[in-house]
């Protein structure tokens, strides 16, 4: 059979393989038939999408206010600092600790009376402890929305309780949960089924933590304007998932066939490890011809199943010429990782031998041969 031939068979199978795989996604994503007026699904490592469904719209999103409330409070004041309750923080509406003025408690504590008790006192007491009022407290709120570069969301109190201007959407919510899951504070107080303080016994409003495989947190909410609100996240061999869901009629249910279509989807996949990249640069006017670098880290990336396979390129930043001396721990060329056309990875090679320069004479006639 003549080449030319063998090519196009080859690019037909190609682009049936390539149809067939993006026919199997477009099933799974379709198979999940969410509920919520809002969602997203998002790897954690890239911030990927993998499900939407209206995850631009602005919504009021309830309790799930106060996984902005807790980073805010974790970032800005000591944990086992002791707050004194106030008059103004006694008597919230909703979900409360029933918190009574002048008892005492760690920041620590109250962060857990926040998060698992989803206590509208607790977040009253917190703002007035790190801004000395709700007003303060949530221009801290939106500055931190600011600082993460997002445009569709905006508080006006730490607790979530209906207020005209205090919205976000799934895409943004998701954005602050990942960002506040990068605090090990944070992802233990989310994750924590009970928790016991003074007299007090908890327990986290959360049940995906006692019945999903992986669950990690993080947080619940409900108001009449809202609606039944939800971020969950979960984790399995490396590979971890943020889930939102807004104004949602069956959130445990979509919440349960989101996360499984993200694992069913992805996996982590092992690139190398350290030290395995070792490679020769050539060089000039040193001892050796050659100076050996190799990766100082491991890389792990999580990645769709049906991914191309994965290239590695050694670009030895803009370098035609590398001179001597070169001196060991010098980052001398990156490793560029490829799937398909698109770079997914890169990390920096070092030299992992000192390559002295020869005397000068030597040297001067390596260079002009070097050049001939």
């Amino acid at each position: 059979m003549l080449p030319e031939v063998i090519n196009i068979y080859k690019a037909i199978f190609c682009s049936f393989v390539c149809i067939a795989l993006l026919f199997a996604f477009a099933t799974l994503s379709s198979a999940v038939n969410c509920s919520a007026k809002s969602a997203i699904l998002v790897e954690f490592d890239s911030g990927e999408i993998v499900y939407e469904k209206n995850a631009q719209e602005m919504l009021p999103m309830a309790s799930t206010t106060k996984i902005m409330t807790a980073i805010v409070a974790i970032e800005n004041c000591p944990l086992d600092k002791y707050v004194t309750i106030t008059s103004d923080a006694v008597g919230i509406e909703g979900s409360s600790l029933y918190l009574n003025e002048g008892e005492r408690y760690t920041m620590r504590d109250l962060l857990y009376g926040l998060m698992l008790q989803s206590a509208n006192d607790v977040a009253v007491a917190i703002a007035i402890e790190c801004s000395g009022s709700i007003e303060g407290f949530a221009e801290q709120m939106n500055r931190k929305v600011n600082e993460l570069g997002l445009s569709n969301t905006h508080f006006m109190n730490p607790n979530g309780l209906d207020s005209d201007g205090h919205y976000t959407t799934a895409s943004d919510l998701a954005r602050i949960t990942s960002y506040a899951l990068k605090n090990p504070e944070f992802s233990k107080i989310v994750s924590t089924k009970q928790y016991k303080f003074g007299d007090k016994v908890i327990f986290n409003h959360n049940k995906l933590l006692s019945i999903y495989d992986g669950c990690v947190g993080v947080k619940t909410g409900f108001t009449k304007k809202s609606g039944r609100c939800l971020v969950s996240a979960a984790e399995r061999n490396g590979v971890k998932f943020v889930c939102v869901t807004l104004s949602d009629t069956d959130d445990w249910l979509d919440h349960t066939s989101l996360l499984d279509l993200g694992f069913d989807l992805y996996k982590k996949v092992d690139i190398c490890k350290e030290g395995r990249l070792t490679y020769e640069l050539n060089c000039t006017g040193g001892e050796k011809k050659t100076v050996k670098i190799s990766n100082r880290d491991a890389l792990s990336l999580t990645m769709k199943k049906d991914m191309p396979q994965v290239n590695c390129v050694i670009e030895t930043k803009g370098r035609s010429v590398l001179f001597c001396p070169v001196n060991e721990g010098a980052n001398l060329a990156d490793a560029v990782f490829y799937a398909g056309d698109k770079v997914i990875a890169r990390i920096p090679l070092y030299a992992i031998e000192t390559v002295p320069a020869k005397e000068f004479k030597k040297s001067i006639r390596d260079y002009l041969n070097f050049f001939k």
